[in-house]
């Protein structure tokens, strides 16, 4: 089952998608964000701690997906596809890698997630509805998460978005 969860920023997207590991053992909380600074520091150690006690082994991918080897797992939740998108977008000297190919490389990694588990949920941002008034970069990821949510979506068992907490089934 690929489960695609989405939301905007502070929905309750990440609370809803760990609930849905409640009675799950061995799985996996796949991070994808990138300690950057001290707010993403801060994002982290939020996220960690609201998910202590809940049984989830967490293993760090900011990039390279499509090559990465879980263990047997119980499921796996990967948080999330918006900071996977900006780490395989951005180079580390800010420039660009091609927006096509970074979809894809993208979408290969969830394809061979979903070749070593049989539950996968998927958490992504919707930020697409947002002022358009943005540098060309901001443009090409904000067109890369556009790509990258359909694409899963047309993937995905189930899709659900969650507004202001409130799962609401869309797939």
């Amino acid at each position: 089952m690929f489960h695609l969860v989405t939301g905007g920023s502070g929905s309750g997207k990440s609370a809803y998608a760990e609930s849905l590991f409640a009675a799950k053992s061995r799985s996996i909380y796949l991070a994808t964000m990138k300690p950057y600074g001290e707010e993403t520091l801060a994002k982290i150690a939020r996220h960690q701690r609201l998910r202590a006690g809940k049984g989830f082994v967490t293993v760090e991918c900011q990039e390279g997906l499509d090559k990465i080897i879980l263990p047997e797992n119980g499921g796996v939740l990967l948080e999330c596809i918006s900071n996977l998108a900006a780490n395989e977008l951005y180079r580390e000297d800010g420039t660009l890698r091609v927006r096509q190919e970074t979809a894809q490389r993208i979408i290969s990694g969830i394809e061979n997630i979903l070749r070593q588990t049989d539950d996968l949920v998927v958490v992504t941002n919707e930020v697409c509805s947002d002022v358009p008034d943005y540098s060309s970069e901001t443009k090409e990821y904000i067109a890369l998460m556009g790509t990258l949510n359909q694409k899963l979506a047309r993937m995905a068992d189930k899709v659900t978005e969650v507004v202001y907490g409130i799962p609401v089934p869309l797939k």
